[in-house]
């Protein structure tokens, strides 16, 4: 079996590629940084433009799952895909006709993810804290800072709309970015 050399063939082709276009992982990531910033720095237009994005999104894919769905109408689960994609389309309308309301209602849905997390994670951890030995703790923590994210969230409504999402978004694109900063900074440098 020869599937530990190809693996390691692959990293090194991966590697090299990753070493060759070092400049385009690190404009990627500043790029990235500084758009996370901007959406720290005004959350409620990092917010809406989210919420004008996923409208898009969902109003797209709606369509080509309508397209699709009446192309192959032969196939079984003919209704079920009609109903996904006329879902789609129905969400992708509403939330590009009224992003604002749009963005209160992704914070609720946000809010209520932080909390079904944080339970999920203490319950794991607290379930697997003998085989997890020292790490059990970490991921209690972990499940505490969902749960606190959520109560900050929820307890805020209908004002910590006006923040959330833009500051959730903004804190994934600084830390994706200076992530891949880092890897090309790591791939210049090896």
């Amino acid at each position: 079996m020869t599937l530990p050399q190809d693996i390691s063939s692959l990293q090194s082709k991966m590697s090299a590629a990753v070493r060759e276009h070092w400049k385009a992982f690190l404009f990627e990531g500043i790029l990235l940084v500084v758009l996370g910033f901007a959406a720290m720095i005004a959350p409620l237009i990092a917010s809406l433009a989210f919420t004008i994005f996923l409208g898009w999104m969902f109003l797209i894919s709606g369509v080509a799952g309508l397209a699709m769905t009446f192309w192959a109408r032969q196939a079984p689960g003919f209704w079920w895909s009609l109903v996904s994609a006329a879902l789609a389309v129905g969400a992708g309308i509403i939330l590009l006709a009224r992003p604002a309301q749009g963005v209160l209602t992704l914070t609720i849905v946000i809010g209520a993810y932080f909390l079904a997390e944080g339970v999920a994670t203490i319950m794991y951890a607290l379930e697997h804290r003998r085989e997890l030995s020292g790490r059990w703790s970490w991921m209690l923590i972990a499940g505490l800072m969902d749960l606190l994210i959520a109560a900050i969230i929820i307890a805020g409504l209908p004002g910590s709309a006006l923040w959330a999402i833009g500051l959730l978004v903004g804190i994934n694109l600084l830390f994706g970015g200076a992530t891949l900063i880092g890897v090309a900074l790591a791939a210049r440098n090896a």
